[in-house]
């Protein structure tokens, strides 16, 4: 019986744990305009797996850091897939990530 619960659990803890992809959505707030980040965009949308960006771009919470267009344009955070050849450019289409 105890067996039996415990597969219900995890099996439900599972689910819940799908019903929001990754993260969810992240809200930053800059100069520009708030950006938010969809973790579904990225994972569902583009096909992304996590460690795709978690191992080489943000390991820990503590690599969040703000980070200017002008680090971006160079390839940082976001420019690292936002270059115009990977995923459209940072430079352009602001209204894309910014809302004002």
């Amino acid at each position: 019986m105890k067996l039996a619960l415990a597969a219900v659990l995890v099996l439900l803890s599972g689910s819940v744990a799908l019903a929001v992809v990754g993260g969810g959505d992240i809200t930053l707030k800059n100069k520009g305009g708030e950006t938010v980040f969809s973790h579904e965009n990225h994972v569902e949308g583009a096909g992304l797996k996590c460690q795709e960006c978690h191992a080489k771009l943000y390991t820990n919470v503590k690599q969040h850091k703000a980070v200017t267009m002008k680090a971006m344009e160079q390839g940082k955070s976001c420019g690292a897939c936002h270059d115009g050849k990977t995923a459209f450019s940072v430079k352009e289409n602001c209204e894309s990530c910014h809302k004002k």
